[in-house]
């Protein structure tokens, strides 16, 4: 994967090996492109050092992020260099463009609940996308999930905590942490769910080191 394109003020942006990955998976598509552009917009904030790549399956999506991402850039000319947009499906093509341990963070911003039984399997925090999201993200890396559905997060905290790759990492941990900050309280749809008083449920899994997994034969 030639990333020159993406990070056209970046050189040789291949050779930086750890880069955060935001994924904003949603159906209400001005939400979704106001969540992810925040949400790219602190990270990059955040992580100048790092490449931070949001991931959206709908072409008119891609193409509006894409263009609001090159207005910043003309803004303000040395900031903003280190964000993109690639429009793939994550579910399907994630381990295509990244190297094993590459990513040192993933983002899931109110994915989509999938509320009938039958469409579980669609939830894109589940047990097979798991195993691929362990092997991209670098021992230590972490995995950051956002939900304004309790029964989704009670999902999310079931599927990751059984994994023997993940392990949860304290509340009490969590406050310090600014990703966390800006997933909860500078993201759109943070901000919509605080305006109508709703609760906002993280969970948030790091990465263990390969020799810390145990993996029981009955596992796979």
């Amino acid at each position: 994967m030639d990333w020159s394109s993406h990070y056209p003020g970046i050189e040789n942006p291949l050779g930086r090996r750890s880069a955060p990955l935001l994924y904003v998976h949603k159906e209400r598509i001005t939400e979704d492109v106001v969540v992810g552009l925040l949400l790219l917009v602190k990270l990059a904030e955040l992580f100048p050092d790092k490449l931070t790549l949001a991931l959206e399956i709908r072409a008119k999506v891609t193409e509006y992020v894409r263009l609001r991402i090159e207005a910043l850039r003309a803004e303000k000319s040395c900031q903003f260099q280190n964000v993109s947009v690639l429009r793939t499906n994550a579910m399907r093509y994630l381990p295509h463009y990244f190297r094993k341990g590459q990513l040192s963070k993933l983002f899931f911003c109110f994915p989509d609940p999938q509320f009938k039984t039958r469409l579980h399997r669609r939830r894109i925090v589940h047990t097979p996308l798991l195993a691929e999201y362990a092997f991209l993200l670098a021992p230590g890396g972490i995995l950051y999930t956002i939900t304004d559905v309790e029964e989704l997060h009670e999902w999310h905290v079931d599927k990751c905590s059984s994994h023997p790759c993940f392990t949860r990492i304290p509340d009490s941990e969590l406050e310090s942490d600014p990703c966390v900050k800006a997933m909860t309280e500078e993201t759109e749809e943070g901000k919509k769910v605080a305006r109508g008083g709703g609760k906002k449920y993280v969970a948030v899994f790091r990465r263990k080191a390969n020799e810390d997994v145990a993996v029981d034969n009955l596992f796979w």
